[in-house]
């Protein structure tokens, strides 16, 4: 069977001269509008986004997480005030798109729990942007709460999205909710010291540093005893984001005190006797 090469290409010219042209101009426009609106969109809800957070009359959590679906749903519009432009019947597109989502609906169960985690998230607010948390086996702080997902970046500068439905049904340390925490050390000093002399050291110490709180006071007592050496434990009361910068001064600084006066911080050692016969 031949090919009627000339036919089809007359087929196309002539398609071409009468109806494909305005097509083509229509589908370029399209996407030129899809793109030039897509970035407006953008910038527009992040100016305004960044001026009410900038405020503080909102709460910072909530904003984004709104102008991160009003930034989808105003492109959702745009879409679909295009494919009307083009001429495309939007009835059966409404079918099609109606039959995808009980498709996908069904497909991305996990997609719609972690959805129903961020609702969870958004109304109890166990966390907001900028706290420091612990979940789901990892820690760091919250950038964002999206509608499926939380971003938190680690101490180390490595960003982890969590699943909002696993990190909803799970247990979350808020490190940050409370103004103030406690410093919790221990040291060990061997049974043979004075530990009374230890503990006022130690406490003395403590509250040399000046981002230690005088209210509540900081206490040093002996925690446990062991075959070798007593423990005495240091609990200092610090705001919040002070907690680390007082968590390695303290650790310095009492072993510096400790050694001052003459106090000996014991190490493992092992004992062999040999008997002979």
């Amino acid at each position: 069977m031949e090919i009627d090469w000339q036919g089809l290409l007359d087929n196309v010219v002539n398609w071409f001269t009468t109806t494909g042209a305005n097509a083509i101009i229509k589908i370029i426009i399209a996407l030129l509008v899809m793109l030039i609106s897509f970035r407006i969109v953008t910038k527009v809800t992040r100016r305004i986004e960044k001026r009410l957070i900038e405020k503080g009359k909102l709460d910072k959590t909530i904003v984004k997480t709104l102008f991160y679906i009003a930034r989808i749903a105003l492109k959702i519009v745009i879409v679909a005030c295009l494919i009307g432009y083009l001429g495309i019947d939007t009835s059966g597109l409404t079918a099609l798109i109606a039959s995808l989502g009980v498709a996908t609906g069904l497909a991305l169960n996990g997609a719609l729990s972690n959805l129903a985690g961020g609702v969870i998230i958004l109304v109890n607010r166990p966390f907001r942007v900028d706290d420091y948390i612990e979940a789901c086996g990892v820690s760091g702080t919250v950038e964002d709460i999206h509608i499926i997902t939380t971003k938190i970046r680690t101490p180390d500068n490595k960003v982890i999205y969590l699943p909002n439905g696993t990190l909803s049904a799970g247990t979350i340390i808020n490190y940050s909710e409370k103004d103030l925490r406690r410093v919790d050390l221990v040291y060990s000093i061997a049974k043979t010291e004075d530990y009374k002399k230890a503990e006022d050291v130690i406490l003395a110490a403590a509250n040399a540093h000046g981002k230690v709180l005088k209210d509540p006071t900081a206490t040093a007592r002996i925690d446990k005893h062991t075959a070798n050496d007593m423990q005495i434990v240091l609990k200092a009361w610090v705001k919040s984001e002070d907690y680390w910068d007082v968590y390695f001064d303290l650790q310095e600084n009492v072993k510096t005190a400790l050694d001052a006066n003459g106090i000996v911080m014991p190490a493992n050692q092992l004992e062999v006797k040999v008997k002979n016969d």
